[in-house]
C-alpha cells in the first residue's frame, strides 16, 4: 500500500505539471541574469566592475558575469561587496551614497546563483549604463562646464620600486578674492596616476579672520580627501566653504610603488557660487581624533585588541554632514556618537568591520544629519585588532604606534559640519520635527 501510495503522489504531481503554466511557474520564480541581476549589478557594481576600471573583473555582460556567480554570492551574503561597512543594527542608515545591498537584492542573487545562474530572454536585458569618461568632471553637467578653479598638486615620480612616500608640497590657487565653494572634486590626474596614488588630501591654508563666526574656531579645515570609493562632495543649499585671497593648497598623497616609474600629479576642482552670492551657513570639514592626548599617545601592544577614546566639544550649533572613519591596517571598528546638553546619549553611526582598501565617506541624507546643539559633545571611539584573528594584520607580536606607513596607525574621523547661528538652528530642528510628524501621519 505504501509503494502504490508514493506511485498516486507521483502520477498526482505529473498530473498538475502538464497543466496549463504550471510548468513555467518555477521558472518565472527564478531570478535571471537579463531581467533581475544585470539591474543590480548595473545600479550598484558597475561604477568599478567595467572594462579598463579599478575592479579586478567586468560585470557588464552575462559571459563576462558567470565565471564569477559563485564568487559574487559569497562576497554579497556576507556584504563583502558592494563594499559599505556601517553597523546596519545601531545609529543612522540613511544615507545619500548608500551602495549597499538590500536584503531583496542580495537574495535575488543568491537564488540566480544557486538556481544555475541562468541567463534569461535577452530581450529583457537593460540598456548599457553610460559612464562619464574619466577626464570629464563629474559634476560638469550640473553646473554647466568643468570646474570654476583647478589647482594641480607639483608632479611626483613614484619609482618602480620604491617604500611608500608622502608628497606634501604647498600651492598657491592663485585667487585674487573671496570666493565660496558649493562643489568639490578631486582626483589623480591619469589612469596610471590612481595605480600609485594611495589617498590625497588637500587641506586649505589662509588666515582667518575674527568676523568669521561658527568656524572661526576650528580654522579652514581640509577642502577634500581623495581615496577609493569617493567621488566629490556637494553642499547643501546655502552652506559652503570660504577660501579666501591668497590662500593656497597644501598637498598631502600618499604614493606607492607597482612596479614601474608613473609620474603624475592630483587634480583639485572646485565650483563657485556666483559672484555675489554667499552662502548663509559655512561647511567645515575636520578631523575629530579618537585618541586622547594626541596621536603620540596611541601605544597598541602585541597581542590584544585596543580601544581608544577622545571627546570633542561644539562651541557652535552644527549639523553633521558625514562620517568617515581613518584607520590603517590594525583598525576594526569606529564609533561617533553624540552626548547632547541635557545629558542624552545617541549612537550617529558606527563602523563595525573597517577595511583600510576602501576609504568611505558616509554623507547622511537631508532628513537625517544630525542636528546637534552647541556644547554637544561628540565622543569618538576606535577599536585596534593588533592578533593573529585580524587577517590584515602584517605582525601581531609588534607594538603598533601612530605614524603615516601603513604598518603604523591612526585613528580620527573626517567630519563636515556646516555652523548655524541660534536662529537657523531652531529653524532647521523645527522643520525636522515637522517632516517627522508629517511622515508619522
Amino acid at each position: 500500500m505504501r509503494g502504490d501510495a508514493r506511485l498516486l503522489v507521483v502520477s498526482l504531481a505529473a498530473m498538475l505539471l502538464a497543466l496549463p503554466g504550471a510548468a513555467s511557474a518555477g521558472a518565472e520564480d527564478t531570478p535571471t541574469f537579463t531581467k533581475d541581476v544585470a539591474p543590480i549589478f548595473q545600479q550598484k557594481c558597475q561604477a568599478c566592475h567595467r572594462p579598463g576600471y579599478i575592479a579586478p573583473m567586468s560585470l557588464v555582460t552575462y559571459a563576462e558575469s558567470r565565471p564569477w556567480a559563485r564568487s559574487i554570492r559569497t562576497r554579497v551574503e556576507t556584504r563583502q561587496m558592494p563594499p559599505w561597512h556601517i553597523d546596519k543594527s545601531v545609529g543612522i542608515q540613511d544615507f545619500e551614497n548608500d551602495r549597499s545591498l538590500t536584503d531583496e537584492e542580495i537574495d535575488t542573487i543568491v537564488r540566480w546563483v544557486d538556481a544555475g545562474a541562468p541567463r534569461g530572454n535577452p530581450e529583457d536585458m537593460p540598456p548599457p549604463v553610460e559612464f562619464a569618461d574619466d577626464d570629464v568632471w563629474n559634476y560638469a553637467h550640473l553646473f554647466g562646464g568643468p570646474p570654476d578653479l583647478v589647482v594641480y598638486s607639483t608632479p611626483y615620480t613614484v619609482p618602480a620600486v620604491a617604500q611608500d612616500r608622502w608628497w606634501k608640497p604647498e600651492v598657491p590657487t592663485g585667487l585674487t578674492e573671496d570666493r565660496w565653494i558649493r562643489a568639490i572634486e578631486i582626483r589623480p590626474s591619469s589612469v596610471d596616476g590612481r595605480r600609485v596614488t594611495h589617498h590625497a588630501l588637500a587641506r586649505l591654508q589662509q588666515e582667518e579672520d575674527d568676523d568669521l563666526g561658527a568656524a572661526s574656531d576650528v580654522g579652514p579645515g581640509l577642502l577634500m580627501e581623495w581615496a577609493v570609493g569617493k567621488q566629490g562632495e556637494i553642499m547643501r543649499p546655502n552652506s559652503g566653504k570660504l577660501i579666501k585671497a591668497g590662500a593656497s593648497i597644501l598637498w598631502d598623497v600618499h604614493y606607492h610603488a607597482v612596479g614601474e616609474e608613473i609620474t603624475d600629479t592630483v587634480e583639485l576642482g572646485l565650483y563657485f557660487y556666483p559672484q555675489g552670492e554667499e552662502p548663509k551657513h559655512r561647511q567645515v570639514l575636520s578631523a575629530f581624533s579618537t585618541i586622547e592626548g594626541g596621536s603620540d599617545h596611541l601605544s597598541i601592544p602585541p597581542n590584544q585588541v585596543t580601544v581608544t577614546e577622545r571627546f570633542h566639544v561644539l562651541k557652535q550649533n552644527g549639523r553633521v554632514e558625514n562620517y568617515q572613519p581613518h584607520m590603517h591596517l590594525r583598525g576594526r571598528g569606529m564609533q561617533m556618537t553624540a552626548i547632547l546638553p541635557d545629558g542624552t546619549t545617541e549612537v550617529l553611526s558606527r563602523v563595525s568591520d573597517f577595511n583600510f582598501n576602501w576609504h568611505l565617506n558616509y554623507v547622511y541624507s537631508d532628513h537625517a544629519a544630525p542636528l546637534l546643539p552647541k556644547g554637544t559633545v561628540l565622543h569618538l571611539k576606535s577599536w585596534y585588532d593588533n592578533t593573529s584573528a585580524n587577517r590584515a594584520n602584517p605582525d601581531p607580536n609588534q607594538w603598533v604606534g601612530y605614524g603615516d606607513r601603513t604598518v603604523d596607525e591612526m585613528g580620527h574621523a573626517w567630519v563636515n559640519v556646516t555652523y548655524l547661528d541660534d536662529d537657523d538652528f531652531s529653524a532647521a530642528v523645527a522643520e525636522r520635527e515637522a517632516l517627522a510628524t508629517t511622515n508619522d501621519n
